[in-house]
Order: structure tokens, then C-alpha cells, then sequence
């Protein structure tokens, strides 16, 4: 990965120069996730595809589903397929309901390149150019080890996207490393703040033996807090969570959340617009895919990470 990152720096400073201007050959990206607008989450690489794109002097389009409806995503990705592209950056969100579109564009003689949701080995039976994005079995299961190392033995892990399978898979690899099944501990929580919060309340008070809890991001992230310290739990049970947000940042400083999962989203918009725009003027094209995560951000790392929250952390 280090030495792929390498060629990749060592590539965009060729192209920009002593001016920081590249080559401006204005070639046209879309980036489709499976986010609905409410999830700030994917601010970070918005800003990323902003900062490539001026970079590389590269028109990058964002584009999502607005209630996060896979269907609808799987739609987009055939609308941008047909504007004809010269690269196409998109989320697995659901391998079975977008494999026909990405099949289809890369049939088309797109580059595809796949980020964030979904597997290095769906991404090769997609024909896409790599996978830029974070092992999520992996991330779950070095978060379970970190509770296990803690004392942990029951756990809920608050599922805010259970229709996406990579969530399904950070619980479980949670689930593995404290040597238990995945079962009813995984409540799919919906993403309004209300009920992510109610659910998890109701959980708690029907499980009192629960000393750990996982959520997958901040829409999941910040009710749970709020649960939690209605509850009177917060900072007294072990609270682990993916992803970072000005308000996770300072639960961690407080103590109330012992670490955050970070995958570096900002890689994952960034460094496709760069491999692309390379592969589109040179065919010059990185080895093998990219892990941009998991690292874990916790009270001692805090600092050198958090006034980078929701714009490049």
C-alpha cells in the first residue's frame, strides 16, 4: 500500500508541477454512493473529489440516492454510465442490486473504480481497475479485540444501514472477536436520531449484562451517546464506534467513547480522481487495491487528528 501511495504522490507532483496546476485535459468523473443527503459523513469526500478534481484540473460529479434507496443508486450509476464518462467511482453498497450497472459500464469500456462499501474480491468480479476502501470484517473484528481486551462479553452493535451487507460484516467480525454469534445483539436501528436513540435504550434496559456497544458511524453514533448518558452509562461502558464527527471527537476527549474506527474517506475520494486521471492521460495505473483503513483514534491521538474532523478526517 505505502509504495502504491508513493507512486500515486509521486505521479499527482509530476502533473502539477512547479505551478500546482495540472495539465488541465478536463477529464470528467462521477462518484455515486449509496448515502442518503442526511449522512454528513460523506462531507469528507466531497471535499476530497473538490480537491482532486482542482488538482488535476478534472471535472468530478457527486452523486447519490437522496433517501439512500439502493435501487435508485443502481439507476444513477446507469444514467452516468450512458453521459459516457472517462471514469466512473463507485460504492458497493449492495453487490447483487448494482452488479448489472457497474457490469454493464465497465462492458462499456468505463474505468470503474470501487470505494468504501463492498469487497476486494467483488470489486475483481466486477471488472473494476481496484477497490479503494477499508476491510470491514477486518475493521469489526479489531474493534471486538480491543473490547475483549477490556473485559467485554455482551455487546449491541447499532446497525444504522443493515440494508448495506458491509455493515452486517462490521458487527460480526465484532461479534467473532469477543467469541460469540451474531444475533439479536445487531439492531437495525433506522437512521432517524429519535428512534436510532429510543431503540437503543430499549435494548439497554432489556439488557443489563451489555458492556459494550458499537455503532457504525454518526448517524448511529450520536443518539447512542444520548442514550447512554440519559442512561448514566456514558464513560461506563465501553463504547466503540467507526468513523469520526466534531461531536465523537470531543465524546472521546470526555472519555464516553473509547475510540473511533477511522477509514480515511478522504483517501477514498482523493485517490481515485488522481489514479484515474493518470490512467486516462498515461495508462499509468497503481498494483493491487488499497486498505485506507482501519486505524483507531483515541483520547491519546485525538488531537493530531480532530480539528481535520469533517473535512479531511
Amino acid at each position: 500500500m505505502k509504495k502504491a501511495l508513493t507512486a500515486i504522490a509521486a505521479a499527482a507532483f509530476a502533473l502539477t508541477g512547479m505551478t500546482g496546476v495540472a495539465s488541465a485535459e478536463n477529464e470528467k468523473f462521477v462518484l455515486i454512493s449509496h448515502a442518503p443527503d442526511s449522512d454528513s459523513w460523506w462531507n469528507v469526500i466531497k471535499n476530497a473529489i473538490k480537491v482532486a478534481g482542482s488538482q488535476m484540473g478534472a471535472e468530478v460529479e457527486y452523486r447519490n440516492p437522496p433517501t439512500g434507496d439502493l435501487a435508485d443508486m443502481a439507476r444513477i450509476v446507469e444514467q452516468a454510465a450512458a453521459t459516457n464518462p472517462d471514469g466512473i467511482i463507485v460504492t458497493i453498497a449492495d453487490f447483487n442490486v448494482l452488479k448489472g450497472p457497474i457490469t454493464d459500464a465497465v462492458d462499456k469500456g468505463i474505468p470503474v473504480i470501487t470505494i468504501n462499501s463492498g469487497t476486494q474480491e467483488q470489486s475483481e468480479e466486477l471488472g473494476a481497475l481496484m477497490h479503494v476502501g477499508q476491510p470491514e470484517y477486518d475493521a469489526g473484528f479489531g474493534a471486538g479485540k480491543r473490547a475483549a481486551a477490556a473485559g467485554a462479553k455482551s455487546f449491541v452493535c447499532v446497525n444504522h444501514y443493515i440494508t448495506n451487507p458491509a455493515s452486517v460484516e462490521r458487527c460480526r467480525g465484532f461479534a467473532d472477536a469477543l467469541g460469540v454469534e451474531l444475533g439479536s445483539q445487531m439492531i437495525d436501528s433506522g437512521q432517524d436520531p429519535s428512534e436510532v436513540k429510543n431503540k437503543v435504550s430499549a435494548y439497554l434496559n432489556a439488557h443489563k449484562d451489555v458492556d459494550a456497544v458499537l455503532t457504525l458511524g454518526p448517524n448511529s453514533a450520536h443518539p447512542t451517546l444520548a442514550a447512554l448518558r440519559d442512561a448514566g452509562l456514558a464513560g461506563e461502558i465501553m463504547f466503540g464506534t467507526f468513523d469520526l464527527s466534531s461531536e465523537i471527537a470531543e465524546a472521546i476527549k470526555a472519555g464516553e467513547i473509547n475510540f473511533a474506527i477511522d477509514q480515511q474517506p478522504y483517501l477514498q475520494g482523493y485517490l481515485p480522481v488522481v489514479i484515474l486521471t493518470n490512467y486516462a492521460r498515461y495508462s499509468v495505473l497503481p498494483s493491487g487495491h488499497i486498505n485506507s483503513g482501519p486505524g483507531f483514534i483515541t483520547k491519546e491521538n485525538i488531537a493530531q487528528v480532530e480539528k481535520y474532523a469533517g473535512e479531511y478526517r
